[in-house]
């Protein structure tokens, strides 16, 4: 794609919690011919997500918090969604452990990493890298609820792959990441994958 792609102009329109910038580009269509393109790309670092997975019980931990982007489009309720965060300086399973320690209040062993999607390419460059691993009521090490100082006020959950499925069909788990794990485990259980 280098050569179908002449960059004109770069503007960083904000460069707060995350860098937004403008970009004026040509681009060469499949037909040969040229043209002008404006896209704007919101890029706040990569992160990870991970579902918990207790084999013995069929439970998953899952994390319920308010999101602001969300409340704003209309959905009041604090989202339910599988643990996550950035990557910030660490590695991929390093953040995510790290992650599940602060939110979940759980230690988690066999971590297993699944694949790493861009979630919103058309404007976002985040890619986000997904985990499942296995869990006991033995792996907890605190109660959990995120980093306060970090704004995080976090309700940890522990419930059925079953409800978390019957959850994803009637609607109150609508977080994108969520539903793809809970969809994997399952179809993992069944055999499918």
């Amino acid at each position: 794609m280098q050569d179908r792609i002449r960059i004109k102009s770069i503007e960083i329109l904000s460069d707060d919690w995350a860098r937004l910038t403008k970009t004026t580009f040509d681009y060469r269509r499949s037909d040969g011919r040229w043209e002008t393109q404006v896209r704007q790309t919101y890029d706040r670092g990569d992160g990870a997500v991970i579902l918990p997975f207790d084999r013995r019980r069929s439970t998953v931990l899952l994390v319920r918090q308010f999101r602001y982007p969300a409340f704003v489009t209309g959905h009041p309720e604090p989202l339910i969604e599988a643990c996550a965060g950035l990557l910030d300086e660490h590695d991929p399973e390093t953040a995510i452990r790290k992650e599940a320690e602060e939110e979940l209040g759980y230690r988690l062993r066999d971590v297993r990493r699944l694949y790493a999607p861009y979630m919103s390419p058309g404007s976002v460059t985040e890619r986000l890298t997904f985990f499942l691993a296995d869990y006991t009521p033995a792996d907890r090490i605190s109660d959990g609820g995120g980093a306060a100082d970090e704004g995080e006020d976090i309700e940890v959950l522990e419930i059925t792959l079953d409800e978390a499925m019957a959850q994803v069909r009637d609607g109150r788990i609508i977080d994108a990441k969520t539903i793809m794990l809970v969809q994997h485990l399952r179809l993992e259980m069944l055999g499918e994958l």
